[in-house]
């Protein structure tokens, strides 16, 4: 749940900063400034984690290849292995259902 959370205030400061920038002219300075300053402080408290140089290298490189960003690939590596390693309920695909390719 929390992640969620987090998720759905991530998409919010981001449709706002995009909304703000689509329409300059007509926003107030003051709802701005709350937006600018909501996205400082998620930059402010956003951790990086930092790896091994070759680590780095192979995350790049499998990042470029799935045209991910290289958080998006942290993200996605973690999530399937906590699936696979049972901490995160497995996703069931349906047999009907479309798997782009994947099975």
């Amino acid at each position: 749940m929390d992640g969620d959370l987090r998720r759905h205030e991530h998409t919010d400061t981001a449709a706002a900063l995009e909304d703000a920038a689509d329409r300059i002219a007509e926003i107030s300075r003051a709802d701005l400034q709350i937006i600018l300053r909501r996205a400082a402080l998620r930059l402010r408290n956003a951790s990086a984690v930092s790896m091994e140089d070759d680590v780095e290298d192979a995350l790049r490189g499998l990042a470029g290849e799935f045209g991910m960003t290289r958080n998006d690939a942290i993200r996605f590596i973690v999530q399937e292995w906590m699936e696979k390693n049972t901490y995160l309920p497995v996703h069931n695909l349906d047999e009907d259902g479309d798997v782009d390719g994947n099975a």
